[in-house]
């Protein structure tokens, strides 16, 4: 048995490795029977399932702490304030939100109607020493910003050490 018959993604089989064209590669039969499953399960191309929708509704956040506080920064465009919701405990941090679009066009003839809504919700794990009680939030033009001070006793009390030769 020839080694390279066995690796899936030689530059040449790239596309048939893919499940393009008809070939006898066990691992472009796998993923098309595997493309099967999830279409049959869900009652549409798997590629729906997992393409823009759900990347739409999962919101980018950046964290940084630095000595003193911890930020956490949101990206929800096409969110009101009213749609957004931010808890936090002694270390967890939620954002949910509900997202509605609704889209409508009208044209002579032709009209033109699609909603969509979703629900998202992201927790970050935060660091030990955060005062809960002084965080602040603000939401502006689609961008959430909270910033959570740490205690005094967690604040980095940072001494550069200076090195000499022995």
């Amino acid at each position: 048995m020839n080694l390279q018959s066995t690796i899936p993604w030689k530059k040449e089989e790239r596309s048939l490795a893919r499940g393009h064209g008809n070939s006898d590669d066990p691992f472009a039969q796998l993923q098309r029977r595997m493309n099967s499953v999830f279409e049959d399960f869900f009652g549409r191309s798997s590629s729906d399932l997992w393409g823009d929708a759900t990347v739409e509704f999962l919101p980018r956040v950046d964290v940084t702490e630095t000595g003193k506080e911890v930020r956490i920064t949101a990206e929800l465009p096409g969110l009101d304030e009213k749609d957004v919701e931010v808890t936090v405990t002694s270390n967890m941090l939620t954002i949910k939100g509900e997202k509605k679009v609704e889209k409508e066009e009208e044209e002579g003839d032709y009209y033109y109607s699609e909603r969509r809504y979703g629900h998202f919700e992201r927790t970050i794990a935060l660091p030990q020493g955060i005062d809960t009680d002084n965080a602040e939030a603000k939401f502006k033009k689609g961008v959430l910003k909270v910033t959570i001070p740490k205690k005094p006793e967690a604040q980095s009390s940072r001494r550069k050490i200076e090195l000499t030769e022995s």
